[in-house]
């Protein structure tokens, strides 16, 4: 018997072990290590549903796009509308209001508005943890809180990713700021110099360095035992900065404007099947001019290039972290998971001097063509409703074109049926399930002597068969708009706004509100929805 087998055996026998005895709590039937899959949750940051090839878009996406044909697409996958609710949620399998950030991370009292990680939460890594992997995580976290002012803030530390169970750690504490030059950039718990990150590089490019970072973690992890990483990209979200190789790409693409790219890409998802032909286009957002009587044309057509060119950029390095499980043998048995934490952003980006440091040409402004690290601009509300196709509305809303979420698993040992689609619905909140349901795991009831909320998600094993899933309903709430999806309805509404209810099996681009036809529906999702967030710790 060699060392390498010994390991082995030892550490079956420990996860074994692990699994039955956890702070008693139950869990499946615990698996050999080397048998269970090693499992990577790849998020992309304020990308709408129809941006990548796979999912209707035009933009080049060629490794998502071999992902998608040789797994699965789900049609129907939800996230929470915002970045920081959306990782809460992905990483402890609970609402986001349970997990202590219902909204963002300033620094809060209120149990559901904590601003960081609950203790009554734990996250996949301290789970997996448990069951014998390792994990990794390569960049964004914006789960802590966050000072602007502090370049290496240490405020609530026990809320940074190596205290909450991962191994290693490249990436940001903060949110969003200069692709080039970032802000709170981290390797472990230790902030990294701006004169130390350009050593062997002639640019440095936040979007490569989380794909390279990632890549690497792969090829240094320990062979004998199954990992988790998550690669949490800042890519698309603002500001548009790209480098000039990618952008000359789309240098004329999207000179037709954004009402015919709609038009192209909404076909192309009903060819696909993604969406149903009978569920029509929304209409052009009433703050969006036809791009016929659109000035500052060329203007316009470069920023969506610019912001295409990040989506590119960003697949060109996954096409590296693919390569790597390839190298490392570990492919195969590897379940991908892509998604994205909300839909496409209306916002607007003002001023040369904001939080994120000084900008020489900054703002969002026809006489600044952004993309280099000197600008500081947005792509505005009229590509954010292209990267919404087909619904209305944006990040931070509720509605479809704030929640729904591009979603692709791959996983050749495990999933046979290539290039299907299912179209069950999900949410971001089944991802902590499903790696607890293939790792063998324990879902512990008290974690370092906290009592931890159960887990709301449904593992997605049975929908990689095909097979519906047992759920609840899903619900949603983020700075007062609200939602809640049980089978084919959906009870929704904006902040300070009227409920709307929708057949999404015949309406899915919520055009049709049939709240006036079926009130006793309406009353009966909204007594649910008041239930949960009463339950979930959400200010009403």
């Amino acid at each position: 018997m060699t060392g390498k087998d010994l390991i082995r055996i030892t550490c079956a026998a420990l996860s074994g072990c692990i699994a039955l005895v956890a702070d008693g709590a139950s869990s499946a039937a615990p698996v050999e290590p080397d048998e269970r899959p090693d499992i990577i949750v790849i998020l992309a940051d304020d990308m709408g549903y129809s941006d990548i090839g796979s999912y209707g878009g035009e933009i080049q996406t060629p490794n998502l796009d071999r992902l998608a044909a040789g797994g699965l697409r789900f049609t129907q996958f939800y996230n929470a509308g915002r970045c920081v609710p959306t990782r809460g949620s992905l990483l402890t399998g609970l609402y986001a209001h349970q997990a202590g950030v219902g909204n963002m991370v300033s620094p809060g009292t209120a149990p559901g508005y904590l601003g960081r990680l609950s203790e009554r939460a734990v996250t996949i890594a301290e789970v997996l943890g448990e069951a014998g992997y390792q994990s990794f995580i390569s960049g964004k976290w914006h789960l802590t809180h966050y000072d602007y002012s502090d370049p290496e803030p240490t405020l609530h530390r026990e809320s940074w990713p190596l205290q909450r169970g991962f191994d290693r750690f490249f990436g940001t504490l903060s949110g969003a700021g200069s692709y080039y030059n970032v802000i709170s950039l981290m390797k472990g718990n230790g902030f990294i110099p701006s004169q130390s990150r350009f050593e062997g590089r002639e640019t440095f490019y936040y979007t490569d360095e989380i794909n390279d970072h990632a890549a690497r973690f792969i090829r240094e992890a320990d062979g004998e035992k199954p990992l988790f990483l998550y690669i949490a990209h800042v890519a698309p979200h603002w500001p548009l900065h790209a480098l000039p190789e990618d952008i000359a790409r789309y240098k004329d693409l999207y000179s037709i404007g954004w009402d015919e790219i709609r038009r192209q890409r909404y076909e192309k998802m009903v060819n696909e099947g993604l969406i149903q032909a009978d569920w029509p286009l929304s209409p052009r957002d009433p703050e969006v001019t036809e791009w016929r009587k659109a000035e500052h044309k060329e203007w316009e057509a470069h920023r969506m290039a610019v912001y295409a060119a990040m989506v590119d950029r960003m697949d060109q390095g996954i096409g590296r972290v693919i390569e790597a499980l390839k190298e490392t043998g570990r492919f195969e048995n590897t379940l991908i998971l892509f998604l994205s934490d909300n839909g496409g952003t209306h916002t607007l980006l003002h001023g040369t001097n904001t939080r994120h440091g000084y900008f020489a040409r900054g703002g969002t402004s026809p006489a600044v063509f952004p993309g280099g690290p000197d600008t500081y601009a947005a792509y505005g509300r009229e590509w954010g409703h292209v990267s919404n196709t087909p619904f209305r509305l944006y990040k931070q809303w509720n509605h479809e074109g704030g929640v729904a979420t591009p979603f692709i698993a791959h996983w050749p040992k495990g999933i046979q049926d290539h290039g299907a689609l299912r179209h069950q619905p999900g949410h971001v909140i089944d991802i902590m399930a499903t790696a607890v349901d293939l790792a063998g795991a324990a879902y512990p009831r008290t974690h370092r002597g906290h009592p931890i909320l159960p887990m709301e998600g449904v593992s997605l094993l049975p929908a990689f068969k095909n097979k519906s899933l047992d759920r609840e309903p899903i619900y949603f709430e983020h700075i007062g708009h609200r939602a809640v999806r049980a089978g084919n309805w959906k009870l929704v509404a904006e902040r300070g706004k009227a409920w709307e209810l929708y057949d999404m099996a015949n309406d899915r681009t919520e055009l049709n509100d049939l709240a006036g036809e079926y009130p006793s529906v309406v009353e009966q999702l909204r007594s649910r929805w008041y239930g949960w967030a009463e339950r979930a710790h959400v200010n009403q």
